[in-house]
């Protein structure tokens, strides 16, 4: 405690269930009133610098090891923009296919992953429950056929990213201008005998979001909640499309902020800026500056944004989640569980459908054209948009690579979710609990967050090396800055 200031200060270190490494610091004055909340990142990646210099047909495998939880977006998204430096965007029916089946089978993994593991202890036994049974061990105990269904949902999108990708984590099978395999029949049999199992599942699971959110609609809809700009990518004719699209982005009360906009040109609508608490960037629409201009990515957004789905049951599902609404966008954190479960049904409905097209044992593979020597890659991760951009110069290296993981496009919106709940949930309170805690946890857990693929900086990153003696002494310090 600073005597001098009267503040308190409350770390909670680290943020639990969760992927990757961050940090909540929560400052309160001396009536025990809530006057600061943050979200740090505190661990760094530099894969923006070290893949310059290396041969581009190396990105989409190289870059995709800034995460195992996710890695098949990055490897797609590099891919996608390597499809431009080599002039083959224009994929073959195999080839597109095969990428969106690996890509809907990551969303289905992710999303139950993060369902059944991570944010069901909240769900299940409330925010405020025992420590010791708010978790997945405690979810196994009281809810074990639950507990199957998630390790099993996510080990059957597993096994299609080993057969779309070569193996479950850090895949190889999307190359510059296609891919470098098929799906055999074997394949393909051995994954259509469970999709009847995995559609009850997500049925099942997408109740279990629907129900919470809708019963428990007054204390929902004011957690962590606020106003907020949304993006996504959008089909040609509005519809959701998790693997391709033009940029969409409305305000809060749905009206267009722009449309239809190529992924090449993002640079003309978003921009990024740096912040020195944090190792991650906060983006936010040129148009409306910083202030103004941040928004909200992923499950939530893409259902915001879009004006359809092109799979029935979700669509049903769809409808139902805009009529709590009245077909105004939903602004609720919380919603994001409901959001992200009606997109693993979505999912699964895709996989049914791709695993029944012959394309998928087609033998045209890899196409190629025109060289260029700078692309954008975009795909909507499990976590919401993600932007590989990169440039290549006349010897086949890399010279520039940024990336905006979907992760980045939340950090404002991350952040005032931990400042409401904070102030309204610990403000006032003398003693501060475990429990209470928590629920600053349960806002940043409701995006899913993936804090190690977020890691980013702009410009010089400082180097600070202290020499410290047997009793704890600094005896030197040297900074690069």
């Amino acid at each position: 405690m600073n005597t001098k200031q009267a503040t308190k200060k409350i770390v909670i270190e680290p943020v639990t269930r969760v992927e990757g490494h961050g940090k909540v610091t929560i400052l309160m004055d001396a009536a025990n009133k809530v006057t600061q909340a943050r979200l740090h990142i505190v661990e760094f990646r530099g894969f923006e610098r070290f893949i310059q210099g290396r041969p581009f047909w190396e990105a989409p495998v190289a870059v995709q090891r800034l995460c195992g939880i996710c890695p098949v977006s990055h490897h797609l998204a590099a891919a996608k923009a390597m499809d431009r430096i080599v002039g083959g965007e224009k994929l073959t029916p195999t080839a597109e296919k095969m990428r969106r089946l690996m890509h809907y089978g990551q969303q289905f993994q992710s999303h139950a992953l993060h369902f059944f593991h991570l944010c069901s202890p909240d769900l299940l036994f409330g925010f405020d429950a025992d420590v010791a049974i708010r978790n997945v061990i405690g979810v196994a105990a009281r809810y074990p056929d639950l507990a199957v269904q998630g390790v099993m949902m996510r080990k059957y999108g597993q096994e299609l990213i080993k057969a779309t990708a070569g193996k479950k984590i850090h895949g190889t099978g999307a190359i510059p201008g296609g891919v470098n395999k098929n799906l055999s029949i074997a394949e393909r049999d051995g994954f259509l005998k469970d999709v009847d199992k995995m559609m009850d599942w997500s049925r099942g699971a997408l109740k279990i979001a629907r129900d919470y959110t809708v019963e428990n609609l007054e204390t929902v809809a004011p957690f962590g909640s606020f106003d907020s700009n949304h993006l996504s990518l959008i089909r040609a004719d509005g519809a959701m499309d998790l693997y391709d699209g033009d940029l969409r982005a409305i305000d809060s009360q749905g009206n267009t902020i722009f449309d239809h906009v190529d992924v090449q040109s993002y640079t003309d609508l978003i921009a990024e800026e740096v912040r020195p608490w944090s190792y991650m960037k906060f983006p936010f629409i040129k148009s409306l500056g910083p202030e103004n201009g941040w928004y909200r990515v992923g499950p939530l957004a893409r259902l915001n944004t879009c004006d359809f789905i092109d799979t029935t049951e979700a669509e049903a599902a769809r409808k139902e989640f805009v009529a709590v609404t009245d077909g105004k966008p939903n602004n609720l954190t919380m919603a994001y569980h409901w959001a992200r479960m009606i997109e693993l049904l979505h999912a699964m409905e895709k996989i049914a459908e791709l695993l029944n097209d012959p394309d998928l044992q087609g033998e045209d593979l890899v196409v190629t054209g025109e060289r260029r020597q700078e692309a954008v890659g975009m795909i909507e991760a499990p976590r919401g948009t993600l932007i590989h951009h990169y440039r290549v110069n006349d010897r086949d290296q890399i010279t520039m690579c940024n990336l905006i993981v979907s992760t980045t496009h939340n950090n404002m919106p991350m952040n005032l979710a931990v400042q409401k709940v904070a102030a309204d949930h610990l403000s006032g309170k003398a003693e501060i609990t475990e429990r209470l805690l928590n629920h600053v946890e349960v806002a940043i857990r409701a995006y899913d967050p993936c804090l190690s693929c977020a890691t980013h900086a702009l410009g010089r990153m400082p180097l600070e090396v202290e020499l410290i003696d047997a009793d704890g002494n600094v005896v030197d310090r040297k900074s690069t800055v």
